[in-house]
C-alpha cells in the first residue's frame, strides 16, 4: 500500500517519537522550516513535540497521542520525525488500524527504523527510511539529500540511485560553516549479481530490535538496505548483521546495500569485505557498500517495503528504485 505522493501546499506533520523536538537548535529549527517551505510544503509541528524528560524524549502517552494525531489529520500529507534511542517504546501502543486507514507518508531514520519497519509489517502501508526534519536545518550540502527526498516522496517515476558527489561526517548542526566536504569514490562492489525485491532495512542495530517480533516484516524475497552509526564497529557490525542472517528467511533474501559508515566506525574497506566475504550464506547475492543511506550526509529517501533493483556485474554497479 503506497501513500499519496506530495504536491504544493500539502500540509507536513513534525512529531518527535524518540527524542524531544527541544533538543534541537531555534537556528536548525528555522532553517529547516524555510527549506521545507521552499519545497512548497506546510509545516506545523505536533503537540507534545517540544516535552522533555530526563532522558531527552516524553512520555510514552505524549508521543503516541502526536502520530495517531498526524495520521487522523486529512490535511497532513506526511510526517516527519526526529531520531533518539527509544522509538520501539511505542510499538505495541500504536493503532495500527488506524494507521492503515490513513495511509501517508512517514518518513526518518535512524531509531525511527522501529516505527517504519513496524508500521510496513502490520499494515503494509509503505514507509520511507530518509531524512528527519532536522535533516533540513542543513545550511550547507543539502543538495543532494532534497533531490532525492523529491524523487521519492514527489513523484512515482522509478529513480537511480547515483552515488553523490561528495559527503561529510562532522558537527554541521554545532557550526554550520565548519563543514568538511569528502570526494566520495562511489559504490563499493562486494559480491558480484543481479537482483530485484522488496526493500526491507535501515539501521542495522534498531532493526535487530525487531528480531522475533510481529513488528519485524519477512525477510523473504527482499533487497535488504543496511547501515549503521558512530556506535558501531567492525565487531559489533559482524554480529548485527550474523544476528539478521539468522532470522527465518534470510536465506530467501536477494541482495543487500550497505550505507556509508560514520568515521568514528573505523571500518575500512578491507575490513568490511572480509566480513561479508567470511558469511557463506551470502555466497551467489549481490552485496555494494558506501551507499548516501547511513548516519552520514547527504542521505537518499528510500522506500520500506518498495521495490529496488540491484546490480553489480564487472565494473558496473547499478541501483534502482522501482517501486515507492
Amino acid at each position: 500500500m503506497l501513500p499519496k505522493k506530495l504536491k504544493p501546499g500539502d500540509g507536513v506533520r513534525v512529531i518527535s517519537p524518540a527524542m524531544s523536538l527541544s533538543i534541537i537548535s531555534k537556528e536548525v529549527k528555522e532553517i529547516a522550516i524555510d527549506t521545507l517551505k521552499n519545497l512548497e510544503l506546510n509545516i506545523t509541528f505536533s503537540r507534545n513535540s517540544e516535552e522533555i524528560d530526563e532522558f531527552d524524549s516524553s512520555l510514552i502517552q505524549s508521543r503516541i497521542e502526536d502520530i495517531h494525531e498526524a495520521f487522523k489529520d486529512e490535511s497532513i500529507k506526511a510526517i516527519l520525525t526526529i531520531g533518539g534511542l527509544n522509538s520501539n517504546q511505542l510499538l505495541k501502543y500504536l493503532d495500527y488500524d488506524l494507521i492503515k486507514a490513513n495511509p501517508k507518508i512517514f518518513c526518518g531514520y535512524s531509531d525511527i527504523t522501529a516505527i517504519g519497519n513496524a508500521i510496513y509489517a502490520k499494515t503494509k502501508l509503505v514507509t520511507y527510511y530518509g531524512p528527519h526534519f532536522s535533516t533540513f536545518g542543513m545550511s550547507k550540502g543539502l543538495d543532494y539529500t532534497t533531490k532525492y527526498f523529491k524523487k521519492c516522496l514527489c513523484s512515482s517515476k522509478p529513480f537511480a540511485v547515483n552515488p553523490s558527489d561528495s559527503w561529510s561526517d562532522d558537527t554541521w548542526f554545532i557550526d554550520q560553516e565548519k563543514r568538511e566536504f569528502i570526494k566520495n569514490d562511489g559504490y563499493l562492489k562486494i559480491n558480484s549479481g543481479i537482483a530485484e525485491g522488496r526493500i526491507i532495512g535501515g539501521n542495522l542495530c534498531t532493526l535487530n530490535l525487531l528480531h522475533g517480533t510481529e513488528y519485524m516484516p519477512k525477510l523473504k524475497g527482499s533487497i535488504l538496505f543496511l547501515e549503521d552509526d558512530e556506535g558501531s564497529n567492525a565487531q559489533i557490525f559482524d554480529r548485527d548483521l550474523q544476528s539478521l542472517i539468522h532470522q527465518p528467511g534470510f536465506e530467501y533474501v536477494k541482495g543487500i546495500a550497505i550505507g556509508r559508515f560514520q568515521k568514528a566506525s573505523d571500518i575500512p574497506e578491507s575490513r568490511l569485505i572480509k566480513i561479508i566475504k567470511t558469511k557463506k550464506e551470502l555466497n551467489g547475492i549481490p552485496v555494494i557498500a558506501n551507499v548516501d543511506c547511513g548516519h552520514t550526509a547527504p542521505r537518499i529517501t528510500f522506500p520500506i517495503g518498495g521495490t529496488a533493483k540491484l546490480s553489480a556485474e564487472d565494473g558496473n554497479i547499478n541501483l534502482e528504485i522501482i517501486k515507492h
